[in-house]
């Protein structure tokens, strides 16, 4: 392993390999240390959806943030593809979100109405008409919102593609290598050590551990807001009629892959814990069949889970840490990781060259949790 790097970045999943990429289209040195294997955790077992409406009210800055990265990653995957040598299984598939409760019916209207200011294309159906384009969907279904701009890809090709490709631009990546602590000096971290008992100093930290980036924060003293969100997955076989699109309702999706169709995903405050259970998968399957009742007829060819690094808010913490002059953090992208993996790959490069954050992620600074305790009403402040 190399001793010296211009930048070290703890965390070597999709965020922590998309800056490394764009580190490398700067220059700079980088060094990423990963507890285990590359996109191991929550990059691979995201679904890979690229379907920016779901999370989102309405216009403000998330929005902003989260269709400028739907944006720019479809914009990269050709170069990606090139520089990897990997097929990222891109297609605009296209999603429909139901509801199935008459009652509900306004409330997605209501969704429509302010997400028709973000710019991308959609379409009221009838419930008819949703199963005229879907016809996997129940009779139940009465009314459903169509956005052929959304998409999905491989997640765990994505992360495999940033890191192939940024090792070819000259950056170092080391899988098994878990960091145990760090060097300091006054206000500035000079170094990473790892269990093995290897040191790699550096000018700048970068922390991008995703649900694991709390216990990295905690060695420069510093409480973070981000904690593991347990979601169990499954891959079912196809059945006899294909399904066409993304599916949104009950509570999950539905998103066809080849010969399968993934269904996901549960919410479980679990810890660390990455087992599947039969709770997780009945529920699934459960709601599946209520979706798309032909499901009856397929098998369980997989179940999996991942953990989603969850913030209060919802939104990613991007940006510097307090009190440190040269440590910044890019963790707590909940469910959209993959999604904004460019983005964010290409601003916190751009901060750490510049010293200056993009006016975009500006808002997601972990400063915004300076306040009072939801419980308890006592200030509290996050960064400290």
């Amino acid at each position: 392993m190399e001793r010296t790097s211009d930048v070290v970045i703890v965390g070597g999943g999709v965020t922590g390999c998309a800056i490394a990429y764009f580190l490398r289209d700067r220059q700079v040195s980088v060094t990423v240390l990963e507890r285990g294997e590359i996109g191991g955790q929550a990059s691979s077992a995201a679904a890979g959806l690229l379907a920016p409406l779901g999370p989102l009210s309405g216009p403000g800055p998330f929005a902003d943030l989260l269709l400028s990265g739907f944006t720019a990653l479809r914009r990269l995957i050709p170069e990606l593809e090139e520089e990897s040598g990997l097929r990222l299984g891109y297609e605009q598939c296209g999603a429909l979100r139901t509801v199935s409760n008459p009652k509900r019916v306004v409330h997605l209207r209501q969704r429509l109405d302010r997400w028709q200011s973000l710019g991308l294309q959609l379409y009221w159906l009838s419930g008819e008409e949703a199963r005229r384009r879907e016809p996997l969907l129940a009779g139940e279904v009465c009314g459903a919102v169509y956005a052929p701009e959304e998409s999905q890809i491989e997640a765990s090709h994505v992360v495999q593609a940033f890191a192939r490709a940024a090792r070819r631009r000259g950056a170092r990546i080391y899988p098994h290598q878990e960091v145990s602590g760090l060097l300091t000096h006054t206000a500035k971290v000079i170094g990473a050590v790892t269990t093995q008992g290897e040191t790699v100093s550096c000018e700048q930290l970068i922390i991008a551990s995703g649900a694991w980036a709390a216990q990295c924060a905690a060695w420069l003293t510093i409480r973070m807001p981000i904690s593991p969100l347990h979601g169990q997955l499954l891959a079912l076989s196809r059945p006899a009629l294909p399904l066409r699109h993304l599916a949104f309702g009950e509570a999950i999706y539905l998103a066809p892959r080849g010969d399968k169709i993934l269904v996901g995903a549960t919410r479980e405050e679990r810890g660390f814990d990455t087992m599947t259970t039969q709770e997780g998968t009945s529920w699934l399957l459960s709601r599946a069949t209520r979706l798309a009742p032909a499901l009856h007829e397929s098998r369980i060819e997989a179940r999996w889970a991942g953990l989603r690094p969850k913030t209060p808010d919802s939104r990613p913490i991007l940006g510097a840490v307090p009190a440190w002059e040269n440590v910044l953090v890019a963790a707590g992208h909940n469910s959209v990781g993959i999604i904004l993996s460019a983005i964010t790959g290409q601003c916190i490069a751009e901060m750490a060259t510049t010293g200056r954050a993009p006016a975009i992620i500006q808002p997601f600074s972990i400063e915004r949790f300076n306040g009072q305790d939801e419980g308890t009403g006592r200030p509290v402040t996050w960064s400290q």
